[in-house]
């Protein structure tokens, strides 16, 4: 008899996902001006919207795609601070980022000039940005020991031994403490019931440039490439086109609510694609259908938790946040400094991104890109380093690991030799040169310039081109 770990997976995908990077969306779109209500609405969008998306992908194309909300994302916000406009302009920015993604599922170029960002400098970005926050668990430890301290101690256990419910864990540990802590009598029981508070989004130049770009980059190369990508390493056939307009239409519809950034899973794809969910892969895509009910119970309960997470003692969600982001940060610094010839660059933009400052209104992420490339074009050999790309998972590939998938494996980046096989690969298929070329295999064409490695083989997976005629 066939093991089927569907549900389980499903259930556990969803709260993985959710309480791993809970405190690191809370913080950014606090940091952004929201309160703590705002924050709770933008919360219960991001979960109902991307269960939504999930639950349509899933059953049209029955495989296991997962969405998430965008992490890197909302440490880019976290670290950016509010916009000059305050909430209603990074409403407005993440409206911006919504139909960027859109763009770039209806006009592939778009997506090609995000790949040609050098990967360094785009690691080196989002090292920049997780660095102060990394620092935050740290800094609490010295204001407040005796209670900061356990949960570093335990953080430290988990990871050693349960890598992948480090985060959660840890993060319980400090709901618990917060409901043991929290003021009961001063709290409206009416504040802990789902509510979704719409905002009138502002256009604000500073914003756009401060917040959204960045915003929009970021999404782009840390989770929607990377996304396709894993599901690729698992045989599947990534519907590129379609799972950009969905996550971009729901980033558009989530913004108005306070949602930053709905994108394809990254880290967490894994755990609905792998062969220990069920042995047909036939089967596997139900995964992503409990996830989606799952996700549909947490946004219920994600306006109380907001709610009583601000009720928090100075520094608790940081540290649980920090701790969170740090192997995040280790991967992006090295994937940043792999080729010495890209170290200047890769480390011109990660202090610039770091530094926090902000020029004619416009954070230091804008800044810390347009410092990078300038330094990439200047220092670095034509035809030398890597474009912003993505990982995939392949062992022995002998490149250095950006990210690992919660059972720890290591996902390893493509490098530029392996990205000219696939599109040789693809064109002797036909895919990209054949006369006619099907809505299909141009998703793959366009995933694959903008540096995921895709699955074509209609053979391996049959169900795909079942779901195709559909």
């Amino acid at each position: 008899m066939e093991h089927d770990r569907t549900a389980p997976a499903g259930i556990t995908l969803a709260l993985v996902g959710f309480a791993s990077s809970f405190a690191v969306v809370l913080a950014g779109l606090r940091g952004v001006g929201a309160s703590a209500e705002q924050a709770a609405s933008g919360l219960l969008v991001l979960c109902a919207l991307q269960a939504v998306g999930m639950l349509y992908l899933a059953h049209r194309y029955r495989i296991p795609v997962t969405l998430a909300w965008s992490t890197p994302g909302a440490a880019l916000l976290a670290g950016t601070g509010a916009a000059p406009g305050g909430w209603p302009a990074a409403v407005g920015a993440f409206l911006v980022v919504g139909v960027l993604v859109l763009l770039t599922a209806l006009w592939p170029p778009l997506g090609r000039i995000v790949a040609a960002i050098p990967r360094p400098v785009a690691q080196g970005m989002l090292a920049g940005i997780l660095f102060s926050l990394c620092l935050a668990p740290f800094r609490a430890l010295v204001a407040d020991p005796v209670v900061i301290a356990p949960l570093v101690a335990l953080w430290l256990v988990l990871v050693r031994r349960l890598p992948a419910w480090a985060s959660p864990l840890v993060l319980g540990a400090a709901l618990v403490l917060i409901v043991v802590e929290a003021p009961w009598p001063t709290i409206d029981g009416s504040d802990l019931l789902p509510t979704v508070e719409l905002v009138r989004p502002v256009l604000d130049a500073q914003a756009v440039l401060g917040l959204a770009l960045p915003l929009y980059l970021v999404t782009m190369a840390s989770q929607n490439v990377p996304g396709a990508a894993v599901l690729s390493s698992f045989g599947y056939r990534v519907p590129w086109r379609a799972s950009l307009t969905v996550t971009g239409a729901g980033t558009v519809a989530g913004s108005l609510a306070g949602g930053h950034a709905v994108n394809l899973a990254a880290i967490t794809a894994a755990m609905a694609a792998s062969p220990d969910v069920h042995a047909d892969p036939d089967r596997r895509w139900r995964a992503s259908v409990v996830a989606a009910w799952t996700y549909l119970a947490l946004a219920v309960a994600s306006s109380g938790l907001v709610i009583l997470a601000s009720h928090a003692r100075p520094g608790l969600l940081e540290t649980v946040a920090g701790l969170a982001l740090l192997a995040t940060l280790g991967s992006s610094l090295a994937s940043a400094t792999e080729d010495p010839a890209a170290r200047v660059p890769a480390v011109v933009t990660f202090v610039v991104a770091a530094s926090g400052t902000a020029v004619l209104g416009i954070g230091s992420a804008f800044w810390a890109l347009l410092a990078g490339v300038g330094c990439w074009v200047l220092l670095v050999p034509r035809g030398g380093g890597h474009p912003a790309g993505a990982p995939v998972a392949r062992a022995g590939s002998g490149t250095t690991p950006v990210m690992t998938t919660p059972n720890d494996e290591p996902l390893e980046r493509a490098d530029e030799a392996d990205l000219i096989e696939q599109r040789q690969d693809l064109d002797g298929a036909g895919s990209v040169t054949a006369p006619e070329v099907t809505p299909d295999e141009a998703d793959e064409a366009d995933a694959v310039e903008q540096g995921a490695e895709v699955t074509t083989d209609d053979d391996a997976y049959p169900h795909q081109a079942e779901a195709d005629e559909e």
